[in-house]
């Protein structure tokens, strides 16, 4: 009986991961964000009766699916640029959220039959959260202008915990019948975000210091994967916040790889972070479609009809509330950052606002925390309306994801805001202090060779006067000397790398580029190095 469990678990794992495969595949083909079509995809097969039931579970979510997902996208987002925009993100994933949450609590009053404003609150706080998949791989391949981007991409980081927070004092509030005073609220909103911070830098530098130990890249692979959920689980024990533990943690790791992982760690781990984060998006998107007729089933009090026009009505409360916000809260925070911050930052266009503002899509974080509302109060009466904020949500995350996602690209195309995609400045300055570093060390190890190496060090010496020269990539040199050129050649290329390697580092710690940038530099030296080096050991 519990083989043929197991069986019918890995038939629906295998139904999934071809479904995600094909999805994805037609996603591509159509130049549409895949979690757009994955919805879209597992909303049409709901309704095949003929299928198994396949419900999200939220725990799943919150302890195995959230955190690496956090992770990884922490892990890539450059920190001088988050560290630069925190104050436009925190107007966002500090500030919407608030403002998002009050804002539904005080319109469910008029628009939601027997909704108090406790109800109200915990609905605002469940669709608070914005997930920026969609958004940012659009714009990504738009060419919305960066700083946009960046904002977004650390809004959707931060805001997951800002808002689980919001929904843990929403519920405390409507199950527990009590309201907590002004006092405990500071005192617990201070622990949940420093205490939850501390304890992922905490967690990332014990990890930090165990890599340096360690020099083979499985190994080094496997503890950067246990590294999410070590976060998670040790804030999670501390009764403080397990998704902003894992952001800081994924942040700092991410800041710090390069001086941790080996050449192959970097190499492989990039790839299979790349899958991984593919496979869960695509399993929890997927997911997001097929819940919508399991909830249907559930509320029993309202004819579809009446439930499909408050779901548009709700959905439409979401995202005027986000645009009120928007243009004032980027006024305010424009004006913190040249004031206070001393920041040469220009007010935003109102185009590019507007763009902001219509990126506001929810995703499985949103349906996760509705489904995981508690049955019922600690007097033992059922959860109020739970069903339909669970129905509510799915609509939310449904027309802000599709109808959002499938019109972005024409809008950000109507509003001017599309660019190609042109050279990098930042990247042509590193590159040109790498190759600036390299031709000087092979120049003054010039004057010092013996006859034999000479000619190898005139050869480079000729290859890095024509890339500073064009800027251009080196071609691979065509390899035709015996084994002792070889082996004197690879020991040279090795030093040259070494010298760029440290040349790139210390241009992004001095701020003059950033982590992206030099994440893309340092690929290049790992191939290259890669073709000369020895493998490496453990």
């Amino acid at each position: 009986m519990q083989a043929a469990g197991i069986h019918a678990i890995e038939l629906i794992v295998l139904v999934l991961l071809i479904l995600v495969v094909a999805l994805a595949a037609l996603a591509k083909r159509l130049e549409t964000p895949y979690p757009i079509i994955l919805v879209i995809g597992g909303l049409v097969l709901s309704f095949f009766h003929s299928g198994p039931r396949i419900e999200l579970n939220p725990q799943m979510v919150f302890l195995v699916i959230l955190p690496p997902l956090l992770f990884s996208a922490a892990a890539v987002t450059p920190w001088r640029d988050f560290r630069y925009n925190l104050v436009s993100i925190a107007m966002l994933a500090f500030g919407l959220v608030g403002f998002t949450a009050v804002g539904v609590a005080a319109a469910s009053l008029w628009i939601l039959p027997h909704f108090d404003w406790r109800m109200g609150l915990v609905l605002g706080a469940v669709v608070s959260t914005t997930d920026a998949v969609a958004a940012t791989s659009i714009a990504h391949r738009l060419g919305l202008p960066k700083r946009i981007t960046q904002v977004l991409e650390g809004e959707s980081l931060v805001n997951d915990a800002t808002g689980l927070l919001a929904l843990q004092y929403a519920i405390a509030l409507l199950v527990a019948g009590q309201t907590p005073s002004v006092l405990e609220g500071i005192g617990t909103f201070l622990w949940l975000v420093f205490g939850s911070i501390a304890i992922g830098l905490a967690v990332g530098k014990l990890i930090h210091i165990l890599e340096l130990k360690i020099i083979d890249a499985p190994i080094e692979i496997t503890i950067t994967l246990m590294a999410p959920y070590f976060a998670y689980l040790a804030a999670e024990e501390a009764r403080a916040s397990g998704v902003m533990a894992t952001v800081a943690c994924g942040l700092y790791l991410g800041h710090k790889s390069s001086l941790y992982l080996s050449r192959s760690a970097r190499l492989t781990g990039e790839a299979v972070w790349e899958t991984l984060t593919f496979v869960l998006n695509g399993f929890v998107f997927l997911l997001i479609g097929f819940q919508l007729r399991y909830i249907l089933s559930e509320i029993r009090t309202h004819r579809l009809g009446e439930l499909l026009l408050l779901g548009l009505l709700f959905s439409g409360v979401v995202i005027l509330l986000r645009f009120i916000w928007v243009y004032p809260g980027a006024q305010l925070s424009y004006f913190l950052r040249r004031h206070l911050f001393h920041q040469a930052e220009s007010n935003p266009s109102p185009r590019a606002l507007f763009v902001v503002g219509w990126t506001g899509m929810r995703g499985v974080v949103a349906l996760a925390a509705a489904m995981s509302l508690p049955k019922e109060l600690h007097s033992g009466a059922p959860f109020p309306e739970r069903n339909l904020m669970i129905f509510l949500t799915s609509c939310v995350i449904f027309v802000t994801l599709v109808l959002q996602g499938l019109t972005l690209p024409p809008l950000i195309r109507r509003l001017g805001l599309a660019a190609a995609v042109g050279h990098n400045p930042e990247e042509e300055e590193a590159r040109r202090a790498m190759v600036q570093a390299a031709l000087a060390y092979l120049e003054q190890s010039r004057e010092d060779a013996d006859a034999e190496s000479a000619g190898v060090f005139d050869e480079l010496i000729r290859v890095h006067r024509r890339r500073l020269n064009a800027l251009e990539r080196d071609h691979d040199i065509e390899d035709r000397s015996g084994p002792d050129e070889y082996q004197r050649r690879r020991e040279i290329s090795r030093q040259i790398g070494a010298i760029q390697r440290a040349t790139v580092l210390h241009l992004r710690n001095e701020n003059r580029i950033n982590d992206e940038v030099m994440r893309k530099l340092e690929r290049e030296l790992d191939l290259t190095e890669a073709r000369y080096a020895a493998p490496e050991h453990g």
